[in-house]
């Protein structure tokens, strides 16, 4: 039934207990899950840092790793088949890119709780996957 289980993560405690809630439907079904990580950065937005200033892939990258791993801090994920991704730039245009690329059957994700004012005004990236992906998606509060 559920196969490829997408876990995005921002290393919250809201996105543990998402990644929890995918390890139950793995071993439940033998899939395989990606935990994937979206490292902002300025250029997402369309911005360029002033200056010359750049932030270096390395430092994307050790923060990348810092993320997934505090993400797994304390969890077993006993024997389920689990890979880590990460990649630089918008969050919620980069898991639908991987929704679509690597054909998953669920996402299982946190929902930060701004707030209906707060997240009309920041916007919310569990609601973008949420309405545009095409799979099903679990959002975990």
């Amino acid at each position: 039934m559920f196969k490829n289980i997408l876990v995005p993560t921002d290393a919250s405690e809201v996105a543990q207990r998402a990644l929890i809630i995918a390890l139950e439907f793995a071993k439940k079904f033998n899939s395989r899950i990606l935990l994937f990580h979206v490292v902002y950065t300025p250029e997402a937005l369309g911005y360029t840092l002033s200056n010359g200033i750049t932030v270096p892939q390395e430092e994307i990258g050790i923060y990348g790793k810092e993320v997934l791993a505090a993400t797994l801090n304390g969890i077993d994920i006993g024997t389920v088949k689990l890979e880590k991704k990460q990649k630089p730039g918008h969050p919620a245009n980069a898991i639908l890119e991987e929704v679509k690329n690597g054909q998953f059957d669920l996402v299982v994700m946190g929902n930060r709780g701004y707030g209906p004012i707060a997240g009309a005004m920041l916007g919310s990236v569990s609601q973008r996957i949420l309405s545009k992906a095409e799979c099903p998606v679990m959002i975990v509060k």
